[in-house]
């Protein structure tokens, strides 16, 4: 898992890297590079029913992949238009999008600690917005908070689906619909072979390892807790980067939400941990 969250932390790292400023451009090619890493890897498990696997995923499958794309189209988009920091930040707020979303459609009880982090979550967000509307970085923040709500949103789907859902092709799908989104608004392609290149990176990486580990090894042996405080580091890791290689500083306002935000966090998930840790047969 921490290599999973040190992996997704190099995306505005390497996003920044490139001469590419269209951020549907960027996705486009991310995406596309993504596509061929997922695809391959099904053709090499699968082989003649890789394609079979893709058109058995179900309802549930569909709904993960929309999720998918909305996560990787707006992902890129937010990178284009706020600094890394707002937009890893604002998706911090992921497990609190999961808890609600849980209650809502699966009737998982919420407890009281994590309702209390939710409202000083939201307090910093808001102080963060608040920064975003002086520093014209409002579409990026509102693009942004998009990625926790469709990841949440894929949360219930695989639940939903009982462990029936196969995350794999569903990561391939999502990248079709993320690819085809941005091809019309991508052009004119701007991108350099060492561009081209980065963007390989990044689809293979950044995005399809991780993402695969995450499917394949962390879920199968980590604790809901333990995944949701670990991937906090993908939060402190992202701005660092990018703050250490080109000098881009959120802002004291922003820096000031984005705490309150990962006190939040960090205050509720080290409770659940400790708390689970405290109950019969566990580890």
């Amino acid at each position: 898992m921490v290599l999973c969250t040190f992996l997704w932390s190099t995306a505005g790292l390497l996003t920044r890297a490139t001469t590419v400023t269209n951020g549907w451009e960027t996705n486009f090619w991310r995406s596309l590079f993504l596509c061929i890493v997922v695809g391959v890897v099904l053709v090499v498990q699968h082989r003649t029913h890789a394609l079979e696997r893709v058109l058995g995923m179900g309802w549930p499958g569909a709904v993960s992949s929309l999720a998918w794309a909305a996560m990787f189209t707006c992902f890129m988009l937010a990178l284009s238009r706020t600094t890394v920091a707002n937009a890893l930040i604002l998706m911090g707020v992921l497990p609190f999008c999961a808890a609600i979303a849980g209650w809502m459609f699966l009737r998982e009880p919420v407890a009281l600690r994590t309702w209390i982090a939710m409202a000083a979550a939201a307090a910093g967000v808001g102080v963060m917005f608040h920064d975003a509307f002086g520093s014209g970085n409002l579409a990026g923040s509102l693009i942004a908070l998009v990625v926790p709500v469709a990841a949440a949103v894929n949360t219930i789907a695989v639940k939903w689906g009982r462990g029936r859902v196969d995350l794999v092709p569903a990561l391939l799908v999502g990248g079709v619909i993320s690819m085809l989104l941005a091809l019309p608004l991508a052009a004119p392609f701007t991108a350099t072979s060492r561009d081209l290149m980065l963007f390989g990176t990044l689809a293979v990486f950044q995005l399809a390892l991780p993402c695969i580990l995450l499917v394949r090894i962390v879920l199968l042996r980590l604790s809901a807790a333990e995944i949701g405080l670990l991937s906090l580091l993908e939060v402190v890791l992202g701005p660092l980067w990018v703050w250490l290689a080109y000098g881009e500083h959120p802002g004291p306002t922003a820096l000031t939400g984005g705490m309150i935000v990962l006190a939040a966090l960090v205050a509720n998930e080290s409770i659940a941990l400790a708390v689970e840790k405290r109950r019969p047969g566990a580890r």
